[in-house]
């Protein structure tokens, strides 16, 4: 969000480049749009339900799981999560509407006390403590610790609805005088499911446990990480006084999140399974998981991992070997070839299986189009910062023409991007 002066008349000549410098008059702006959010939820829309959902994973998907259960239409496009885009999304709350369900992500210390501040949540859901800010925040520790601060905004009135499978979200129970009820697979969690099974390529099934009451449910949600969602919505529905059966028709409903964990079929008859948003390690393996119960010829194409936690190359290597594992083809596309190839010979695939994808979108889906065959399956994982969907993009025969490697935004999906059939041409890429 912070350009240099000289970099603005160029960005004015692309679309996308005027995108950019709006957001990056948003952050500026935060400390206005903040406090004229805090006044408006004070005063306003001070009887509002808000439901912030936290976490390092899991926290989009989480959002529409909620946004459906309380009654509110699930969203499909990307969000802005931080700065004024938090504050935007207070006041776009109408007055005396029941319930707000917000999305809130951190990059660094000291912002979620700022956001709970504004916030004033009713209701925190905190999804996971994962390894995403490894980087930024250094340890799992201090992620916790940061994130904590919208389960430390609740009143005694108000709920903290924790993922009772993650021990540093546990920990959060001490930090609030809230009421605290868990989510997860573990029996003693208020939400449970048990019994979960993939049924590709349809969703997922599970047995739920909820609050006295059982039921058996299928949602479109694909993979047991998936059920975490899932589980949090019934929770807050539980929290919120909405009738079991209601709150699980709604759900099962449900679309997958674009981009995660989303199938797509392929003109050619291929399933692809796109998973493409983010790539922590943890999301690599939850997806490399799922893939491995779906029948079918598997080719498994992976990017780079977001923020690794060292030592970097065993993590590369352990994931090549669990690839080897489960596919017939293993693609990487960007700049870890070397450390993914030597775990999957390690893992037993001969070196003829493993394709060095190249650093860009279409170089790897010109080495997918080589193998693909109808009836295949492909998990299509990489970074965000990668764009990998332009993969997909290319194999459904949509132009694409914009092929950089490293791209920053975040509020754009490459099909609803302006620079994807438009290209860059003589402009310098500005991120």
């Amino acid at each position: 969000m912070r350009y240099r002066l000289r970099d603005i008349p160029e960005m004015l000549q692309t679309p996308l480049g005027r995108m950019q410098l709006r957001e990056g008059v948003n952050y500026r702006i935060w400390p206005l749009t903040s406090r004229l959010a805090q006044l408006y939820r004070r005063t306003a829309v001070r009887s509002t339900r808000v439901i912030a959902i936290v976490g390092s994973f899991g926290k989009s998907t989480t959002l529409r799981a909620v946004s459906v259960i309380v009654g509110m239409p699930p969203r499909r496009r990307m969000l802005d999560n931080a700065w004024s885009g938090v504050a935007h999304a207070i006041l776009q709350i109408r007055p005396l509407q029941r319930h707000a369900v917000l999305e809130v992500g951190i990059a660094d210390r000291g912002q979620m006390k700022a956001y709970a501040r504004t916030i004033r949540p009713s209701v925190t859901v905190v999804t996971s403590v994962g390894s995403e800010h490894h980087r930024s925040l250094g340890s799992l520790e201090v992620t916790r610790a940061e994130k904590a601060w919208m389960v430390r905004a609740l009143s005694p009135a108000g709920t903290a609805v924790l993922n009772g499978d993650d021990p540093n979200v546990m920990w959060m129970q001490g930090q609030t005088p809230a009421r605290i009820v868990t989510f997860g697979f573990g029996e003693t969690c208020d939400v449970s499911a048990r019994e979960v099974r993939v049924d590709w390529p349809h969703g997922t099934r599970f047995r739920l446990r909820a609050f006295g009451q059982e039921r058996d449910v299928a949602i479109r949600l694909l993979g047991r990480h998936m059920v975490y969602p899932a589980l949090a919505a019934i929770a807050v529905s539980g929290v919120e006084g909405f009738p079991l059966d209601e709150a699980l028709s709604r759900l099962e409903a449900l679309a997958p999140t674009r981009g995660r964990m989303e199938v797509v079929e392929l003109p050619n008859g291929v399933l692809l399974l796109r998973d493409d948003f983010k790539s922590t390690l943890e999301t690599m393996h939850a997806a490399l998981d799922v893939f491995a119960e779906i029948p079918g010829r598997r080719i498994v194409l992976l990017g780079d991992v977001s923020e690794p936690p060292p030592p970097q190359r065993a993590i590369y290597q352990a994931l090549g070997e669990r690839v080897a594992r489960i596919a017939s083809f293993f693609i990487v596309v960007g700049q870890s070839f070397e450390p993914y190839r030597s775990g999957a010979r390690r893992g037993g695939m001969p070196n003829s299986c493993i394709i060095d994808g190249g650093r860009s979108p279409r170089q790897a889906a010109d080495a997918l189009k080589k193998i693909l065959q109808p009836g295949d399956v492909v998990l299509l994982k990489g970074r965000d910062t990668q764009k990998l969907d332009r993969a997909r993009l290319i194999l459904e025969g949509c132009r694409v023409s914009c092929d950089i490697r490293f791209c920053n935004v975040r509020t754009v999906a490459c099909e609803d991007c302006p620079m994807l059939e438009r290209g860059w041409g003589a402009h310098r890429v500005i991120m």
